[in-house]
């Protein structure tokens, strides 16, 4: 199945788990609500544990919220000693965006400790558990976005909100390249897959830095954008479907709204060399390493 136009066409999910973070609302919450109503255990790991029990009780006995800040790497290793057992689906959601330079509890940048850098140590450490699916939800502000290793930070340069924050998607597409690239040199099954929920009307507001741009599209998302159904598409077609590791689901009208596909990635996002030095600076910064061993001689 390569095009998906409805949650519940999805398979039986009876006897799965699947890990989202930031499941208590948006995108996240709907594929949560998806994969329980076929069956599966879902843990909605959440920065506000109250919001994440009262989304869990929503969704019924087969959720539970469990705390988790992605912008502390004390309190991502913590929820990842909490993880006993296997894990199907591990599904990197969570999202944030911010109009001024903030930093996280280990002073990196707030969007690309966040997007990139959390959900890279919280896999890293999960991964020995999880036997199915890594997701790891991007954005189409990917395919304008560069990588500024001498700046990653945003230290030096004037602060771009929107920069920072397709930089920090980039990197999710990186990642997942290399998390494949790594999974089938162990000779897992695991498949890395990444999607984007195209334009979709979710609570998440976008903060360009340009408050003329931001106004519009504020004005626009109620008219042109879907719900957190149709946005939650993509990841349930990249977590569920007989699909290559390393593909990308988005929307397929447009890459806007609409059934799910396969779709196009930049070709900075394909570059193999620029994901294993992305790779090996997060390992330095978050101070985690994949710990499958490679089946492949050196």
């Amino acid at each position: 199945m390569t095009r998906l136009t409805s949650a519940s066409l999805i398979p039986d999910q009876t006897g799965r788990s699947a890990v989202i973070t930031g499941g208590n609302s948006g995108i996240g919450y709907a594929a949560a609500v998806a994969l329980s109503a076929k069956g599966a255990q879902v843990i909605l790991a959440v920065r506000d544990l109250e919001k994440g029990q009262a989304a869990a009780n929503k969704i019924g006995a087969g959720a539970e919220a469990r705390r988790l800040d992605l912008s502390s790497l004390s309190s991502v290793r913590e929820f990842a000693d909490g993880i006993h057992g296997s894990v199907d689906y591990l599904i990197n959601n969570a999202g944030a965006m911010a109009g001024t330079r903030q930093t996280t509890t280990d002073g990196f940048e707030s969007q690309f400790g966040v997007n990139h850098l959390g959900h890279f140590a919280l896999t890293n450490l999960l991964i020995d558990r999880v036997t199915d699916r890594v997701v790891t939800i991007t954005s189409a502000a990917h395919s304008s976005a560069k990588i500024d290793f001498d700046d990653l930070q945003w230290e030096h340069r004037p602060y771009s909100p929107f920069g920072a924050y397709g930089q920090s998607k980039l990197a999710n597409l990186l990642f997942t390249a290399e998390l494949q690239r790594r999974l089938a040199s162990a000779g897992s099954p695991v498949r890395s897959n990444a999607a984007h929920p195209g334009w979709a009307s979710t609570g998440f507001t976008i903060t360009s830095g340009n408050r003329v741009l931001d106004l519009l599209s504020a004005l626009a998302t109620p008219l042109m954008a879907h719900g957190p159904e149709g946005g939650a598409l993509p990841t349930l077609l990249a977590a569920t479907s007989d699909i290559p590791g390393n593909s990308f689901a988005g929307p397929s009208r447009f890459g806007v709204r609409g059934p799910a596909t396969l779709v196009d990635r930049s070709a900075t996002a394909s570059e193999v060399q620029l994901a294993q030095r992305l790779w090996a600076i997060s390992e330095e910064l978050t101070h985690t390493t994949f710990p499958l061993a490679s089946k492949t001689a050196a």
